[in-house]
């Protein structure tokens, strides 16, 4: 059984076949999924998608990309929607300097505040970074030297020097379909050596569909292809993987395990 650790339900391209695309993750044998919010206006569907189906998690979070727009976002309104029992996660916050939809200045604040959040819930902070390896791991290392707090790289695509970088400090990381396309040479290499404990695996659904799925929605039963690539990368029984992923998610997103 694998774990989906990353997916948007809400989002157009798989909200509008959300029950079958989720039977059909089933079918291929995914036990679980976490849906991702990136804006406040989400929070209230990606929770109550999650309250309705019993092996559907949510996080509550501010993607960079829409910091701009919540500039104004109090600790106290996102510390009050951690509280309900579905949700898991805080995030997808951090920085993303490649399109600079929003001030870099205001992404950190923003990032800095999930974080804050985070410490004091003991919930996983979901990262994305773009293009901002240095300043996201200089954020990292000042916000860790306050306090503790339990996180992970989505979607890691990064440098393998920031990627080691994270694991050093105690993070984890989510691997994605972006590890099947043919271009990704230097993050295959850097998947090959993440250490078993440390890794995860996602869909980022709708988007970023593996090989042999290019071209379409992505879908969160297409973890399975990722998870076999992975498990052939890395040579290991495609049964091992499931099994060490799986025991990570429960192990980072502890309340879903309890």
């Amino acid at each position: 059984m694998l774990v989906d650790s990353h997916c948007h339900l809400e989002y157009e391209g798989l909200v509008e076949d959300q029950d079958a695309a989720l039977d059909r993750a089933r079918g291929a044998g995914i036990e679980a999924f976490l849906n991702i919010s990136t804006k406040r206006a989400e929070w209230d569907q990606v929770v109550g998608t999650a309250k309705a189906k019993r092996d559907v998690y949510a996080s509550v979070g501010i993607h960079p990309h829409n910091a701009d727009d919540h500039a104004e976002l109090t600790r106290e309104e996102l510390l009050a929607a951690t509280h309900d029992a579905k949700v898991i996660g805080i995030g997808e916050t951090g920085l993303d300097y490649y399109y600079d939809h929003s001030d870099r200045a205001v992404q950190q604040d923003l990032f800095r505040l999930h974080i804050d959040v985070a410490r004091e819930v003991q919930l996983p902070v979901i990262i994305h970074t773009r293009d901002a390896e240095d300043d996201t791991l200089a954020i990292l290392e000042d916000e860790l030297g306050k306090g503790a707090f339990p996180a992970l790289i989505h979607c890691f695509t990064a440098s393998a020097e920031f990627g080691r970088a994270v694991i050093d400090l105690g993070l984890s990381v989510s691997i994605s379909g972006i590890v099947t396309f043919k271009s990704a040479k230097d993050l295959q290499a850097f998947a090959r050596d993440i250490p078993q404990d440390r890794l995860l695996v996602e869909t980022d659904s709708p988007f970023l569909a593996p090989v042999p799925h290019r071209g379409k929605p992505c879908e969160p039963g297409y973890v399975r292809d990722t998870a076999q690539f992975l498990a052939d990368l890395r040579e290991e029984p495609l049964a091992e993987l499931a099994a060490y992923t799986t025991r990570n998610f429960y192990s980072l997103f502890s309340k879903a395990a309890a």
